[in-house]
């Protein structure tokens, strides 16, 4: 259940046009393929115990928020936990930020196209769940593996990392970023001296205060980076769980391959060494 309020239904003005356009359109999932296999009970895992903030940032995501959020809301409202999703519409210029209005969602905008980074930072500040989820926007990440996660911080996990890596899933990313995202993992756990295989995911559960103490101060992609190797350096208890990834299927990824890649070895060294 949503903070404040009883058991929701996924959309605003249920049976309105809008939502059966995109149930038509396949931008929407039916609410029979968005449940999860929950294991054992809230009661035996600890989740009863614990608020959630489950967010969202997107950038021009405007035939993929739909799923993103249809998905995660139906997970949050499986688990009946108190819940809010906070979706962060970074400037974009299409349609992003109206199909998401049309959500039971608290929206925070950006006027112009700030950082992944940047609009995380803004989204926390406005967070009042002691768990805090983020997830990508882009329908690669699977909303019901929020679950695993979940259970492994109410377990005394302080960060779970989805990794796409350890599944031995192929083909989950391009194979220019597989390769960017070992050498990074390979830096890493030269530094850091612990095994990392997924140092750029976006797919995380974390506690609110371990969030507080990792300072974070990225704007871009490189925040992933920063708070992998914060993480990892710091004394906080971090697991790496499986994931598995649908690749995107609509779009492209607003990664920057040179650009960024320079910024997350610039955040990996001095993370490491100043930090």
């Amino acid at each position: 259940m949503q903070f404040g309020e009883g058991r929701n239904e996924i959309m605003k003005g249920e049976g309105s046009l809008l939502k059966q356009n995109l149930v038509n359109n396949n931008l929407i999932q039916k609410p029979s393929e968005l449940t999860a296999d929950l294991g054992s009970d809230n009661e035996k895992n600890g989740l009863n115990r614990q608020t959630v903030s489950i967010i969202i940032p997107a950038f021009n995501e405007e035939k993929n928020v739909a799923n993103v959020v249809s998905g995660t809301i139906a997970i949050m409202e499986q688990l009946n936990l108190p819940y809010e999703i906070i979706f962060i519409d970074d400037g974009s210029t299409d349609k992003t930020g109206l199909i998401a209005s049309f959500f039971k969602v608290k929206i925070i905008k950006n006027k112009n196209n700030r950082g992944k980074g940047y609009s995380l930072k803004k989204a926390l500040q406005h967070a009042q769940g002691n768990i805090i989820v983020t997830i990508d926007s882009d329908g690669e990440h699977k909303p019901k593996e929020i679950v695993p996660l979940l259970d492994a911080v109410a377990n005394g996990i302080d960060i779970a990392a989805g990794s796409r890596f350890l599944n031995k899933q192929s083909a989950v990313t391009t194979q220019l970023n597989q390769i960017g995202n070992h050498l990074f993992n390979l830096v890493i756990m030269a530094l850091t001296g612990k095994l990392v295989t997924d140092s750029q995911t976006g797919f995380r559960v974390v506690r609110r205060e371990v969030f507080k103490k990792l300072n974070l101060q990225s704007d871009g992609y490189e925040i992933e980076t920063e708070i992998t190797v914060k993480g990892l350096r710091g004394e906080f208890a971090f697991k790496e769980l499986p994931i598995t990834v649908e690749r995107r299927r609509f779009g492209a990824s607003k990664l920057k391959v040179i650009s960024d890649s320079k910024r997350i070895l610039c955040t990996i060294l001095t993370t490491s060494f100043l930090h």
